[in-house]
Order: structure tokens, then sequence, then C-alpha cells
């Protein structure tokens, strides 16, 4: 599938090590990979991804901890959440998979997702079919692809960033163990661990993850992270032996009755909860209703 991200030590140029301060040593070094230079990470984050399993030197960032112990499958965004278009699209449906997207880089297949040929770039396709006039008969998407990435999951998202920074790509799709893909990351993605969110001005307000509509009634998206919304509501709703089979609320509906429910299917849980689905698609759930034991009774599904 073209390049492999298998983590080696050749996949990254190490820098000269100089003494530095460690914030400003972290940003300065983590600013080179915008720029270009063949300097990675500092000598911190080297010591945090190739080091031993030993506790975090208190001179050492906190977020560089996370380039060792956190995991590409970690941060990828999921499958089903992916913006990505066919190699035959043409310029019209191309730009607006740009606009609805906010992206600026979409990853190009060949008949499906699991065929993935590269990436294309908004400032390619406005370079040559915007800001200089050309119309879109002369459209040929295979002479804008740029390459991707591919990295298993299970690869520490530190040697996926100097991986990514030394083959200066900005996007890796995250691929399983069949050749399919898994996920996708970005370069952006990885820093945040380190340095916390990044924020400018095309983002937007992210919509939270779960309003309570009424005491005991709450409307969340099936992305919502389980264990949060558990310290919300401070009741338990997965036993210990399945925490490390399920993330997300969706998760733990589709794990109680093992297919994908339909909407306004109401499910309930051992603990008394109802689940109420609002979305849903043929493949994954996307948003719920959730009553708690002892609330109102749940109104009739009419979104």
């Amino acid at each position: 599938m073209g390049d492999t991200a298998d983590g080696s030590p050749s996949a990254a140029h190490c820098a000269q090590e100089t003494q530095i301060t460690p914030r400003k040593g972290m940003l300065r070094r983590i600013a080179g990979l915008f720029t270009g230079g063949e300097a990675a990470l500092s000598e911190q984050a080297k010591v945090a991804v190739d080091g031993p399993e030993t506790d975090v030197p208190e001179t050492t960032p906190r977020g560089m901890a996370n380039l060792r112990s956190m995991r590409v499958e970690d941060v990828a965004i999921p499958r089903v959440e992916i913006v990505a278009v066919p190699v035959e699209i043409d310029l019209d449906a191309l730009i607006e998979a740009f606009r609805e997207s906010g992206n600026t880089r979409l990853p190009v297949y060949d008949g499906t997702i699991d065929s993935p040929i590269g990436l294309v770039h908004l400032k390619d396709v406005a370079l040559r079919h915007g800001f200089n006039g050309k119309h879109s008969e002369d459209f040929d998407l295979r002479a804008m692809l740029r390459p991707l990435i591919y990295a298993p999951p299970s690869m520490p998202i530190g040697v996926l960033l100097q991986k990514m920074q030394a083959d200066r790509r900005h996007m890796a799709l995250v691929i399983d163990e069949y050749g399919g893909v898994d996920g996708l990351v970005t370069i952006e993605d990885l820093i945040e661990q380190v340095i916390g969110e990044i924020v400018d001005e095309h983002d937007s307000e992210e919509e939270a993850f779960w309003t309570e509509e009424r005491p005991g009634c709450y409307l969340a998206f099936a992305k919502a992270p389980l264990e949060e919304f558990e310290a919300e509501i401070g009741l338990k709703l997965v036993d210990a032996e399945d925490e490390e089979d399920v993330d997300t609320l969706g998760g733990l509906v589709f794990m109680e009755i093992g297919r994908v429910p339909a909407r306004g299917e109401v499910i309930p849980h051992p603990s008394g909860t109802l689940f109420e689905v609002i979305d849903a698609d043929p493949r994954r759930i996307k948003r719920l209703r959730v009553r708690l034991p002892g609330s109102a009774p749940m109104r009739p599904a009419a979104e």
C-alpha cells in the first residue's frame, strides 16, 4: 500500500543534543515540524518515546509522557467519521466536499476507502482551478495527489510524529492487520497531545457531548466518552470486566443488544437507565436520549 509506518529508528533524524529549558525547548522543536528543518523531538521527548518504563522526570513536561504512553488508536478519528473522496470525483463535488467538511486535506481512494491512493490538498485545487482561472474541463485529480503515511493502531504517537516530520506529511491513515482503513490522524492531533488543544480562526466551538434536557434526562452524542458520562451522572453503567471493551455511550448500547438499533428504539439497561435512539443509520448510532432511574417518563421520539 506504499509507504508504511513501521516505527523504525531510521524513520526520523535525531537533532544534535542541546541543553535548553524544557518548556521553551519543547515548543521550539515542535515548531520545527512546520519549518521543514531536520530538528525532531527534544531529548526529553526522545527519552519518553524510546526510554525505559520509568517515572517521568520533574524536568520533563507532562505532555511529553504522552508521546510514549499513547498509541495512534488513542487519538485517531474512527473510520466512520473519515471524510474521503473517490478518485473519479468531479471538481464541483470535490469543492463541495471541502466546504462541507471544513478540512484542507482529504484522503482519496480508488473504489473503496480501503484502497487509498493519496490525499488532495485544497491549496493545490485552488492554484490549479481557482486562482489562475482554469476550468473544470481539464480537471485531473490524480495529478494533484500527495502521498499518505500508513500507521498501525499500536504505534506510539511519538514514533508517528517523528515519521511525519521526517517525511513532511501531515496526515496518516490507520491500517488494521488486514490492510483495511481503521482511522485517520493528523499531525495537529499528535501535537495537541503534547501542548494541548490548538485552536485557530477556522475552528468553531465544539458542541458538548451531552446536554441535560431536564433533571435525570440527557440528550447525548453516541460518541460521548462513557467514563466521563458516568462521572457526570454518578452512576456506573459498565462492569469492571467490560471496561476495556467499550469507550462510548453508543458502544455501550451496541454491547447491550449486539446490533445497531433502529431510530426510535428504546433499550433498557440493567441499572434501570433507558436509552432512546434519536438518530442512527444502518452502520452506527449517532444520538441518544438517556433517562436515569427515577426520572420522569421518557417522551415519545419526535425528532
